[in-house]
């Protein structure tokens, strides 16, 4: 884990070692100020002259500058290199979740992918900058501070090796009993965030149902249970600072008793008034390390889990990747499913596809048609190398999908998914996505096709209407023919639309498939819908049942024949229902 996360430090490993290197010559100053000092008080006692002094002041000014100078720089190097860290981080994170394939999204809920991309590289981000100044700076501190406590005090010092592992212990067992606490929260982070993301995907249903009190309700319970968990941590935590504070009180007691008695019984000859001073500024600077090493080391336990969960992200190979010769030529749009069967995972007992037979010929318009659950959306998944199958093979073009690039197979198979995405951005920007080289003429072209034009040049600024995030302004059919004409930007040998004029009116569903048919003719169309007018002038119409393929034919021909297509038929004519409307 730790050299997968080494390898996000990259062009920041300058700074990430000079801020450790300038730590220690700080902690050496800060070592060398105590030692002075009790020479300066020592010369002062013994009658020094104005100059004597005056040279031990400038001195100790120096050291102070040059403390306060490499104080400044550790920290702009640790800053340099910590923030940094976490940007590469960030960025490798973000990189290989654009790589995953739908199973590999499965896996991970998008408020876990969340998390893991804010708080949890902000807790390791913390945790380096602690690793790359503090770490050092404690631990060197405590054994500088302690040879010069015994340099300085002599047989005195002992009473900070007799402190040291009580200190020690009680921080440890602090943080034993904290740990646990911190590693189950960070998994409740995701309930948190997952709410939240619910709640504003959904907030147009939450007001529609008057819901809010619910939603309120239910992110203050997973809020609540964050916090109770946070603060048993640091009630936990909150030891940490008394039980220093008695250790180090204790021991400065002890210390100017016993060096008080030691100077008078003595007359200063084993211990004077200036070693003094400076074994009570070492003793300080040794608790306070040891306070610093105990944070550390919660903090850094911390961040552990956070560590993990990103490493696990970092660490997750797609499903889907090239093959090592791939094909970067598509003949036709031709498609061949032979014995296919899939499953989402390697541990589901049932397939949601089996026995998939289908041959269709390039040009052709298919229909799909089938009850909620019957593995449609499943079946044209496959096509694009959404999902890779189980079993058997889907070809493009007289070709296994599994042989070609990736990018290739995609932008030659343009699917307008069910659940329609347009990005904050205009609608010029927002088409582009299709083909970034794209001139406004053929912008206006697909947008005609996909019957958006009308509606978009009635916007006071046209195609440079702004899109909000998630296509909140604009309505659900609108949002539906703008990713349509998106799709056919491509210039694909395959568009499979994914009940993607469900939101439109009867008549605009005729336009646009009168539209494909008579400009697109070359192209393999696929329907999947669940309206029977939608589908009934295709060459083809497959019908769909419990992951299976219950029957192939036209209208005419399913009507006769096909209890399924029959009841969808009648349900939907009888009484001269009405299709719903934009």
């Amino acid at each position: 884990m730790l050299k997968r996360l080494a390898g996000c430090i990259r062009e920041y490993k300058t700074a990430s070692i000079l801020s450790p290197v300038i730590v220690m010559l700080e902690v050496v100053i800060e070592c060398i100020i105590p030692f002075l000092t009790a020479e300066l008080v020592n010369e002062i006692k013994a009658g020094c002259e104005l100059n004597e002094l005056l040279k031990f002041g400038a001195i100790l000014l120096v050291l102070a500058a040059c403390s306060l100078t490499c104080g400044w720089l550790a920290g702009h190097f640790c800053a340099t290199a910590a923030c940094g860290f976490a940007k590469n981080l960030r960025k490798d994170l973000f990189y290989n979740v654009q790589r995953f394939s739908f199973g590999n999204i499965d896996k991970f809920s998008t408020s876990s992918l969340v998390t893991r991309l804010t708080t949890d590289v902000a807790n390791v981000q913390m945790a380096y900058m602690m690793l790359v100044r503090t770490a050092f700076r404690s631990p060197f501190m405590l054994i500088f501070a302690f040879f010069m406590a015994f340099y300085m005090g002599g047989k005195m010092a002992w009473v900070f090796a007799v402190v040291i592992p009580i200190l020690g212990f009680g921080l440890f067992l602090i943080a034993r009993k904290a740990m646990p606490i911190f590693r189950k929260v960070f998994r409740k982070y995701d309930n948190l965030n997952n709410s939240v993301q619910e709640n504003i995907q959904g907030m147009r249903v939450v007001k529609a149902y008057v819901r809010e009190d619910r939603e309120i309700e239910k992110f203050g319970v997973a809020a609540e249970d964050v916090c109770a968990d946070f603060t048993r941590a640091e009630k936990l935590l909150a030891f940490n600072n008394p039980l220093m504070q008695l250790c180090l009180h204790v021991v400065m007691l002890v210390v100017i008793f016993f060096g008080s008695q030691l100077i008078i019984n003595s007359g200063g000859a084993e211990l004077d008034v200036g070693q003094l001073s400076a074994l009570l500024t070492y003793g300080m600077q040794i608790l306070m390390s040891l306070m610093m090493l105990s944070m550390i080391f919660v903090m850094i336990t911390m961040s552990a889990e956070s560590a993990r969960r990103i490493v696990e992200v970092l660490d997750e190979q797609s499903t889907v990747t090239n093959p090592q010769n791939p094909r970067y030529e598509v003949a036709d749009g031709s498609l061949d499913f032979e014995k296919v069967s899939f499953k989402y995972s390697a541990k589901a007992k049932e397939f949601a596809l089996q026995e998939i037979n289908l041959h269709i010929k390039s040009g052709q318009t298919v229909g799909i048609i089938g009850g909620t659950g019957s593995s449609k959306t499943t079946l044209i998944q496959l096509i694009s190398r959404l999902y890779d199958v189980t079993e058997g093979s889907v070809k493009v073009g007289g070709v296994d999908v599994r042989e070609y690039d990736l990018e290739t197979l995609r932008n030659q198979v343009a699917v307008v998914l069910q659940k329609n995405v347009l990005f904050s951005g205009s609608i010029k920007e927002n088409l582009r996505w299709g083909n970034l080289e794209a001139t406004d003429e053929e912008l206006i072209h697909a947008c005609k096709l996909a019957c958006a034009h009308e509606f978009i040049t009635q916007f006071p600024d046209g195609y440079d209407t702004h899109i909000e995030q998630g296509g909140t302004n604009v309505s659900g059919g609108q949002k539906q023919r703008l990713c349509i004409a998106r799709a056919l930007l491509k210039k694909p040998k395959v568009l499979i639309l994914d009940d993607s004029t469900s939101a439109v009116d009867t008549h605009t569903d005729a336009m646009i498939r009168k539209a494909f048919r008579e400009e697109i003719p070359g192209t393999t169309k696929l329907i999947i819908a669940q309206r029977i007018s939608s589908v009934e002038d295709a060459d083809v119409i497959i019908v769909m049942n419990g992951g299976r393929i219950d029957d192939i034919g036209n209208h005419a021909e399913l009507l006769a024949r096909n209890a399924i297509y029959q009841e969808v038929y009648t349900s939907q004519n009888k009484g001269g229902a009405t299709d719903g409307q934009e």
